[in-house]
């Protein structure tokens, strides 16, 4: 899958581990979708793309966050994605696999292309259309969906590795929201 690449977005502890800080809020849609078994499957399946990893990433005080609002608000409320602690790591599922997965820092809010060098290697490895897995559809993979659109990328969002803060939420956005920029498919499909 040459010009192709997988970004992995939110697959991080304190939304998928059992002691996960966030667990609770992508926990139904998570499990509804089997998101991390589908995506370990993904990945180990197939050969020649590139796989990214984009994680969140907070020093101890949140310095970075000044002012926060929403999710991000939350996030500092409740000490998640905080850089030394185990929640911020990668789940295990994603770090026992065999490949090579770049992981791409900087992440410090929604959009996986701001603050980070994403583009870049992007653009240096040929890639014309980025495959997203991960979590949170209506935050970070909608803003991060977009953002590739809108630089030019063919963006798909896989239906069976990408999870919400609901179900409903889920639907709603893969029937009315991600078909406006990008094609759905599933895992299956790639």
């Amino acid at each position: 899958m040459k010009n192709k690449a997988i970004l992995l977005i939110g697959f991080q502890n304190d939304y998928f581990a059992e002691d996960g800080i966030l667990k609770s809020v992508v926990e139904e849609s998570s499990k509804n979708s089997n998101i991390v078994e589908n995506t370990v499957r993904l990945i180990n399946r197939i050969s020649d793309t590139l796989i990214i990893s984009t994680p969140i990433l907070f020093s101890k005080n949140y310095a970075e966050l000044k002012d926060p609002i929403g999710i991000l608000k939350t996030i500092k409320e409740v000490g998640a994605f905080k850089e030394g602690k185990k929640g911020a790591e990668t789940i295990d599922e994603i770090k026992n696999i065999k490949k090579n997965i770049i992981t791409v820092p900087g992440k410090l809010g929604l959009n996986a292309f701001i603050n980070t060098s994403l583009d870049e290697v992007l653009r240096k490895n040929n890639i014309e259309e980025v495959v997203l897995a991960g979590t949170v559809a209506s935050i970070c993979i909608d803003s991060t969906g977009r953002s590739a659109f809108e630089k030019g990328y063919n963006v798909t969002m896989l239906q069976d590795c990408i999870s919400s803060r609901s179900v409903f939420e889920n639907d709603f956005y893969f029937d009315n929201v991600f078909p406006l920029y990008a094609t759905v498919k599933k895992s299956t499909e790639i």
